[in-house]
């Protein structure tokens, strides 16, 4: 009798653990067959918690910088502002610059071309970007102006000992500041390069091109990217996008897009590989602000960590850059480029990527997706002469060097901007 009261018990345990799992189950798959799962019944806030690789990546930018000397320049235009080599000294010169920087004072472009004659360190972020976002890339600190726009920035040595900051936004507003930075600390920068076998186009006797277009006596090893399509298979982007990978409601239309919906949150697939994802209202993905519109940093840094998140791991060898980020009343509209390696690459349609936010959620996101791939290749520059002859053509224009993706492959090469 006691024997059988123990197992009688047990398959009363038994009966009660599967039951209760049965249920789990059945609630998971209903769950599931609406189209959320346990991620997705809360919404996704970026930045999420930090000290991952992913998010102290999150905001970097090609940089070309020249320092000039007494004896010549050093110049490199391989540089991006998430390199070791640049971190040291270079970016932290140029934060504590921007954070010290006092007195805005407007001044001619021929004031900051004069500011290239003696000691000074240069930077050029190839778009103009707010301060307060250039302070975000080189690890500087807040309360830096947002209404400033810069793409060119001097630190240059003053008679007086001090060290002056001069701003170009690439159009025709220039100006010059105060640093808390002393003459000394630029020559101390200066002393750690090896000055020769960089010049710019306003040093040559006949120039036809941009005053600031930068060239190298010995160019960079630039080798050819091959170029892949990430989306053979989708259910990467569906799972990174928080889609339900079994909706039932996904289709193609008579253009060729797939169209996806998953609740009121729609993503498109074109036929060129341009995705385009709609949050319907849904507050998905959101950035952190402290106040219902994030400022400038907050969604430069919000953004950026976002797609870091969701595409940084296809972009293969490259990586994604901030190219413009504008805010008009509560939406944002930042757009993103690519880089590899420091040198930018540009695509034939539009930018790599754009993000609109309203207020802190994101409502709108387009994809242009491509992974990008160094090979063994080295790409074949025309050498400088030939390059100048013609850019000859396009007086006063910029002879710069980028990658163009061509589709199936993407080459280094000169551009007149």
């Amino acid at each position: 009798m006691k024997q059988e009261k123990s197992r009688d018990f047990i398959q009363n345990v038994i009966i009660t653990l599967l039951f209760v799992l049965a249920v789990i189950l059945f609630a998971k798959t209903q769950l599931y067959s609406l189209g959320i799962d346990e991620r997705s019944l809360s919404p996704s806030q970026v930045p999420a918690d930090s000290g991952t690789a992913v998010q102290m990546a999150a905001l970097s930018a090609p940089v070309r910088v020249v320092i000039t000397g007494t004896y010549g320049r050093y110049g490199s235009l391989t540089l991006s502002t998430a390199s070791e080599a640049f971190d040291t000294p270079l970016g932290r010169r140029l934060a504590e610059a921007l954070g010290s920087a006092q007195g805005f004072a407007p001044c001619g472009e021929a004031d900051f071309l004069a500011a290239l004659d003696g000691p000074s360190l240069y930077y050029d972020f190839l778009t103009p970007l707010p301060l307060s976002v250039l302070s975000l890339l080189v690890n500087g600190a807040e309360g830096v102006p947002e209404d400033v726009l810069a793409r060119r920035l001097v630190i240059s040595g003053q008679p007086n000992g001090a060290a002056a900051l001069y701003l170009w936004n690439n159009a025709d507003t220039c100006y010059r500041c105060s640093t808390a930075l002393s003459a000394d600390s630029i020559e101390e920068v200066v002393g750690q390069y090896e000055l020769g076998g960089a010049y710019f186009a306003l040093d040559l006797d006949e120039n036809t091109a941009e005053a600031c277009s930068l060239f190298l006596e010995e160019l960079p090893y630039l080798p050819v990217l091959a170029v892949g399509d990430p989306l053979g298979d989708t259910k990467w982007l569906l799972t990174a996008l928080e889609f339900n990978p079994r909706t039932p409601t996904r289709y193609i239309d008579a253009n060729g897009t797939e169209i996806i919906m998953d609740g009121s949150r729609s993503l498109r697939i074109m036929a060129n590989k341009t995705v385009y994802y709609q949050s319907g209202g849904e507050q998905t993905f959101t950035v952190e602000a402290e106040d219902d519109v994030p400022t400038l940093r907050e969604a430069a840094f919000g953004a950026g960590t976002l797609l870091n998140t969701l595409i940084g791991s296809v972009c293969g060898d490259a990586a994604l850059y901030l190219q413009s980020i504008q805010q008009n009343g509560a939406v944002t509209t930042l757009r993103f480029g690519c880089q590899c390696g420091g040198i930018p690459i540009r695509i034939p349609i539009g930018s790599a990527a754009e993000v609109t936010l309203t207020g802190t959620s994101v409502t709108t996101m387009t994809l242009r997706l491509h992974v990008y791939t160094l090979t063994d290749e080295a790409s074949m520059l025309l050498p400088l002469p030939q390059a100048l002859a013609v850019a000859a053509s396009h007086p006063g224009s910029e002879l710069s060097v980028a990658y163009v993706d061509r589709n199936n492959t993407c080459q280094a090469n000169w551009i007149v901007d």
